[in-house]
């Protein structure tokens, strides 16, 4: 059931652009490259139970590299632009999650957004990020003729295979020991560590899987936006990625997918001035008290609807449907 889910989920997406507009593709485009950072935290805090404070930094990284490099004279190749943009986020993560795993709890959350808000005062304060007024992305990486992430239906379909591919690998990744032993982590750690695991390879491997998969994430938005600023290493991103994994259901890959999709969806259906008026000026009203209605009455997220309902129509009682899911 869940595979078929997401085997029709990413057909769909496949499909999408043989109906959809300008704006209809421009949207689902920057929701999917959203999904793509939604699955890189899913990683930290639904499978190995870690959460992270940090992931816009990473994001941030992996965009303002892919507008720095670009500046360059060493040419618009695809080739090296993204490997250089992701590494760039992958080493940074490798460096934090170095320093930050080494505390626990609480404080795990602290340091990393810490980590996070010193990056983002490089870019914000330097001349390296242009400060507050952002950079502009003038030319955008290409493979030859055939691969123009200008031309907006190239750009949707390359989005849509790096989301494709980045939930197969962490499919793939999940299903093997290292997966098994992140599945370990986040259960128990002391356990695992009882047993003869050392647990802190793991979590700081995870660590850099997820920074590197925010940083092709920041590359895509770089790339889409044509443009980047501070704010997309502010801790407010962190918090609605956040939002986005617990909204779909934390510790399902498909439940980042489907939140990334119903965050942003709502996000748009409250911003509407044709539905809501002049409500829509206070959309954040709106999608914060649809977020509370959706923890207070899906607590496992999105993805536990079928189930609730089919224990709805077989009559299973609220407190046996809560025991199942603990």
């Amino acid at each position: 059931m869940n595979k078929s889910f997401v085997v029709a989920a990413f057909a769909a997406l496949a499909a999408f652009p043989l109906v959809a507009g300008s704006y209809g593709l421009d949207l689902v485009t920057k929701i999917m490259i959203y999904a793509v950072l939604a699955l890189s935290l899913e990683l930290l805090v639904g499978s190995t139970g870690l959460v992270c404070f940090g992931q816009a930094a990473f994001f941030g990284i992996g965009a303002y590299a892919t507008v720095l490099l670009m500046g360059l004279d060493w040419g618009d190749s695809m080739l090296w632009v993204l490997p250089a943009a992701v590494l760039m986020a992958a080493v940074y993560a490798l460096a934090v999650g170095a320093l930050s795993l080494r505390t626990k709890g609480v404080y795990f959350i602290m340091v990393t957004l810490a980590f996070a808000q010193m990056a983002y005062y490089v870019v914000h304060d330097t001349p390296l990020g242009g400060g507050t007024d952002g950079i502009y992305l003038y030319s955008k990486p290409a493979l030859g003729s055939w691969l123009d992430l200008d031309k907006p239906l190239v750009l949707y379909l390359f989005t849509w295979a790096c989301l494709l591919g980045v939930y197969v690998f962490l499919a793939v990744l999940l299903q093997s020991r290292f997966g098994r032993a992140l599945a370990g982590i986040r259960v128990n750690e002391q356990r695992m560590r009882a047993t003869g695991f050392s647990t802190y390879p793991y979590k700081l491997a995870a660590f850099t899987i997820s920074g590197a998969m925010a940083g092709l994430s920041g590359f895509l938005f770089a790339v889409k936006d044509g443009f980047v600023n501070p704010e997309l290493m502010s801790w407010h991103l962190s918090g609605a990625v956040l939002i986005m994994i617990i909204l779909g259901g934390l510790g399902h890959l498909r439940g980042a997918l489907i939140g990334a999709f119903a965050f942003a969806l709502l996000q748009e259906l409250f911003k509407s001035e044709a539905i809501f008026g002049n409500f829509a000026k206070h959309w954040h009203l709106g999608l914060g008290l649809s977020i509370i209605a959706s923890v207070a009455w899906l607590p496992h997220g999105l993805v536990g609807i079928p189930e609730k309902i089919t224990q709805r129509l077989r009559g299973v009682p609220r407190q046996d449907q809560e025991a199942h899911h603990g």
